[in-house]
Order: structure tokens, then C-alpha cells, then sequence
């Protein structure tokens, strides 16, 4: 077999003839995939967060937008994330980039039964180290939300519970049932 016959994937330009979900990860392009089960937990989240942070002039709310983590050389897509005007202000305008240039205050990531565990964490230390100030961990499977204040610092929510946006969306709250949405029976 000739060499010149042999594929190398290039870290030229992990964004070249990009579609669908992905992360740029050590200058490699990596593919997100969620279920339509977590991305409607998703958009239940993001169409209560970003009205509230618009009409209350807080910052911008994302869906799988990419941020370059600090430190990091990592373009990560939080399924939701949040970006404060304190953070970039509301003036700055936005940039024309495959990824915002900073971290956001939030990140929230839903978790499928197929995410591993240590994937999640490696993103988690990510995140904190690159100055991320909370990150909301939605477990699907598990209806319940981890909030992430340190790596350390850990609360859980269930069903029963009240989300709250303190102190990084000063007064957004919304009930964690909210979150969820009736499965599709299993056959």
C-alpha cells in the first residue's frame, strides 16, 4: 500500500468543513452527541434562562455554543452556558470567531447515560480552572441537577427541588421538575 494512499487528520483547522456538534479538544475536533431526550432538557432550560437574563439585563444565554477555555487551548460547547455583561459587556458586541474568547460565569452540561464519568470530570476541572464560576450538571437518567460551585464545593437537586441562579443569575429560579420531561415508554 502506498503512503500517499494513508488519511492523517490534520490539526490545521479543526473547524474546516464542520457540521454538526463537536468540541475542539487538544486542536482535535470532537463529536458531542446528544439524544433527543437531552437536548429537550436543553431547551426547557435555555427558553427560561435566556428570557430571564435578556429582560433582566444580565448577560447572554447560550445552546452549544463554543468558548475557548482559558489555559486550556480547548473550544468547549456547554449544552447551556451562560455569559454575563460584567464578564463581556453588553457594548463589547460579539466577536466574529468560531469560539468567544473567554470562559463563561455558567456552565451547564446534560448528561446522557452514555457520557462517562471521567470525561465529565476532566471538563469539570476544565472549566474551573479556566474560570468558569459554576457549572450545573443535569443527569437525565437520574433526573436531578449536581451544582457545581468548586470541585469541591457540591449541592444536589431533585425533583422536589428549586433551581436557582444565585449568585451568578441573581433571581432566576425554576422548579427542577420543570426540567424534565416525560419519557417515551419503552416498548
Amino acid at each position: 500500500m502506498s503512503t500517499a494512499s494513508l488519511s492523517v487528520p490534520t490539526r490545521l483547522d479543526p473547524y474546516a468543513d464542520a457540521d454538526g456538534q463537536f468540541e475542539v479538544v487538544n486542536g482535535v475536533r470532537v463529536e458531542k452527541a446528544m439524544s433527543v431526550f437531552e437536548q429537550t432538557i436543553a431547551t426547557l432550560l435555555i427558553g427560561r434562562l435566556e428570557p430571564f437574563c435578556r429582560e433582566n439585563g444580565l448577560g447572554r444565554a447560550f445552546v452549544e455554543t463554543a468558548f475557548r477555555i482559558p489555559g486550556s487551548g480547548n473550544d468547549r460547547k456547554p449544552d447551556v452556558a451562560f455569559l454575563s455583561f460584567q464578564r463581556w459587556p453588553a457594548a463589547r458586541g460579539t466577536p466574529r470567531t468560531n469560539a468567544w474568547p473567554i470562559a463563561p460565569d455558567l456552565a451547564v452540561e446534560v448528561i446522557s447515560p452514555t457520557d462517562k464519568w471521567f470525561d465529565v470530570y476532566d471538563k469539570l476541572r476544565e472549566y474551573f480552572a479556566g474560570g468558569v464560576r459554576q457549572v450545573w450538571v443535569i443527569g437525565s437518567n437520574l433526573e436531578q441537577v449536581t451544582i457545581f460551585d468548586s470541585l469541591t464545593a457540591v449541592r444536589i437537586l431533585t425533583r422536589a427541588d428549586e433551581l436557582t441562579g444565585d449568585p451568578i443569575i441573581p433571581g432566576f429560579r425554576m422548579a427542577v421538575t420543570d426540567l424534565f420531561p416525560l419519557p417515551e415508554p419503552t416498548p
